[in-house]
């Protein structure tokens, strides 16, 4: 049986719930809880949280426990970590393929790149995603950046792992590329997420940038989907064994979240933190492409 996903609004108007789902079965696999109980914390009958779930996921939460399991052994013996952090941070290699870019098209010239999009015509929307509300940043060469909103989060101007509420995420955006014209469009930033998430098409990409740090966003995408890299591995693959901090902080700057994986990169210290957008999304993220992978 071909499993059919959820429309991509259902999906982001389900993601609260299944990133909760997730904490849930991340902390109780070991127990193997079965599907009642899992519901009942959700607050949802077996079949509804079943139905639910597999839609969002691509898997039932059987498989999902099954997919930790699987790789909680040899992450162990591999890195030291606890069972949870191990399975949940570092994941299962596999053909699972998400998503692809075509990266090494950006359609940029060296000066226009380094520009940080100065002059550039961008539209500013609000569309929905797997993993919640997105903040789309689009240009005529391809997506600029791609941020997160959660509705109902208090108005801030941290990012402490509580969400960002809508004007927040734009001001985040929009304030990356202070000399380009942005005007809003909604249904624009629809019609971009549902060619992408819905349609399984190549997506280009316009990274607006110094040199170094499209280099390190490049090394990014050389992590395998469902895997993870610390700052300092990736400052080896990006040709810079000795800028470590450095390869951090680009990391953190990455402007197109997601489609761009910095969730795939830790600290030394191998621990979930410092995800710009909230480590409740950066979790329900590695869970989802684990269990893709497995």
């Amino acid at each position: 049986m071909t499993l059919t996903l959820a429309s991509l609004d259902e999906r982001a108007l389900a993601y609260d719930r299944m990133a909760r789902a997730l904490d849930h079965l991340g902390d109780t696999w070991r127990d193997w809880p079965d599907l009642a109980s899992v519901a009942a914390a959700m607050n949802l009958s077996p079949s509804h949280f079943q139905r639910e779930f597999t839609r969002w996921a691509g898997v039932s939460p059987k498989q999902f426990q099954a997919a930790l399991a699987h790789g909680a052994a040899g992450d162990l013996l591999r890195d030291g970590a606890s069972v949870l952090d191990a399975a949940l941070e570092t994941g299962l290699s596999g053909p699972g393929r998400l998503h692809d870019l075509f990266i090494a098209h950006e359609g940029l010239t060296p000066g226009e790149a380094k520009a940080g999009g100065a002059g550039a015509g961008l539209i500013l929307g609000k569309a929905p995603t797997p993993f919640g509300l997105g903040a789309w940043l689009i240009g005529p060469r391809g997506l600029v950046a791609l941020g997160f909103i959660d509705e109902g989060a208090p108005q801030r101007t941290g990012f402490e792992h509580q969400g960002v509420g809508e004007a927040q995420a734009f001001a985040d955006l929009a304030g990356r590329y202070p000399g380009a014209d942005i005007r809003r469009d909604d249904a624009e930033a629809a019609r971009f997420a549902r060619r992408v998430f819905e349609s399984g098409e190549p997506m280009p990409v316009a990274l607006y940038g110094t040199p170094f740090r499209r280099q390190v966003w490049r090394a990014l995408l050389e992590i395998p989907v469902g895997t993870t890299q610390t700052y300092g591995q990736l400052a080896n693959v990006s040709g810079n064994p000795k800028a470590a901090r450095a390869v951090g902080a680009a990391v953190g700057a990455n402007p197109i979240s997601w489609f761009i994986p910095c969730h795939r990169a830790l600290a030394a210290d191998g621990r979930l933190h410092n995800y710009h957008w909230g480590v409740a999304r950066k979790r329900a993220m590695l869970t989802y492409e684990r269990a893709h992978a497995a």
